[in-house]
């Protein structure tokens, strides 16, 4: 299985790239995370928060992995706790799909792809800045494979 985070937005401040690339570094050879990064919808020329979204919507889905699990972020999704997101990660494995994890840009993630998803995650109830939110899903992700494996990285 693969994992692949498709993000709108394309210029991270140096220190979130760094985590992000140390992070996804870490994943082992069986569970390989990418990170595809589209561009934000200029929010200049009076376009509608709607359209906007649905410009990005359109960026995300040409790069979504074929046959993968879609998995949205989104602030109304499920909340999950570590062991219950280390779970979740035995589940899409045992799955046998790909899943592709979609964060949105400024505005968050269209209607439609919201709706398409197979499911909707809750990152945190805080509201956080686009980099930091990057940085805590890999990690968050990076720890529930350690729990799985028995890896020494979480501890209870």
């Amino acid at each position: 299985m693969k994992l692949t985070l498709l993000a709108v937005g394309t210029r991270l401040p140096a220190w979130a790239e760094t985590a992000c690339t140390e992070y996804a570094r870490r994943f082992p050879p069986d569970l390989p995370l990418t990170i595809v990064e589209v561009k934000t919808e200029p929010r200049t020329g009076g376009k509608s928060v709607s359209e906007l979204k649905r410009r990005e919507a359109e960026r995300l889905r040409a790069q979504i992995p074929t046959g993968a699990r879609l998995v949205a972020l989104d602030e109304r999704g499920v909340d999950l706790n570590t062991k219950q997101l280390a779970d979740r990660l035995q589940s899409w494995r045992h799955d046998g799909r790909d899943v592709a994890l979609l964060i949105g840009g400024p505005d968050g993630l269209d209607p439609t792809l919201l709706q398409s998803a197979d499911e909707t995650v809750r990152l945190s109830s805080l509201t956080l800045p686009h980099a930091l939110a990057r940085v805590v899903l890999i990690e968050a992700l990076y720890r529930a494979w350690s729990l799985t494996t028995g890896h020494p990285y979480h501890r209870e």
